[in-house]
């Protein structure tokens, strides 16, 4: 890609909304006037097996598509994708750029083993942490919004796109009647309406789990991640 854009890599389990954040997001991006494409990728659609979502940004019009294999940003949405290689793409940071930036779904650092971590020094990535599902559910009551959490950890860190614009594309995607989907992700659409009493509450909560995860993103030194294994 051209000087300026951005390759993404989201990674995580069936169920918890991967394709759905790429939507969300590439549909920000438009808003915001750059340019962006979507391509999700899963092999069996069902819950807890591995699915990947690929978007990319940029200025100018994009002729690329299909998966990112060298991403600036890699997002993990389980830690089952890097304690269990619950992942197409091993190791969970393949491809990734230099100075790229993981941003990972989890309560606290996990333990890599000392081949990850010696790679990602060399690479000398930026690894952050969110913990989304608690931030999901102590707003919403439920973690069907952790990956708005993640989105907003995105922004946090790279201030890719603006807020207002992302409120603009929850608003469209749950508010529609309709939206063209896998039936997987439009019955997950579903399940995500059912727990609030009303559209505009459900754009409310996520715009508030968006800015609560934007707070709370940290970066932690490769260091960190490696808890003591005596």
């Amino acid at each position: 890609m051209k000087q300026g854009s951005l390759a993404i890599r989201m990674s995580g389990l069936g169920g918890q909304g991967v394709v759905t954040a790429a939507h969300l997001l590439g549909g920000s991006v438009i808003r915001d006037g750059k340019c962006s494409t979507v391509n999700p990728f899963f092999g069996a659609e069902k819950r807890l097996a591995p699915a990947e979502s690929y978007v990319r940004i940029s200025d100018e019009e994009i002729s690329e598509r299909g998966e990112v294999i060298y991403p600036n940003i890699i997002m993990i949405f389980h830690p089952h994708v890097i304690t269990l290689g619950k992942s197409y793409t091993m190791p969970f940071y393949f491809g990734l750029k230099d100075e790229g930036i993981l941003i990972i779904n989890a309560e606290k650092p996990l333990t890599l083993t000392d081949e990850n971590s010696e790679d990602l020094r060399i690479l000398k990535a930026k690894t952050f942490y969110i913990s989304a599902n608690n931030i999901s559910m102590d707003i919403t009551g439920t973690e069907l919004s952790a990956n708005i959490a993640m989105l907003g950890a995105l922004i946090g860190i790279t201030k890719v796109v603006s807020l207002v614009s992302m409120q603009k594309a929850i608003e469209e995607r749950f508010g529609m009647k309709k939206f063209v989907a896998s039936g997987t992700t439009a019955a997950l659409d579903d399940v995500v309406k059912s727990k609030f009493a009303k559209v505009s509450q459900l754009i409310e909560k996520n715009v508030e789990v968006a800015k609560k995860a934007i707070e709370e993103v940290k970066e932690y030194p490769l260091s960190s991640n490696i808890e003591s294994r005596n």
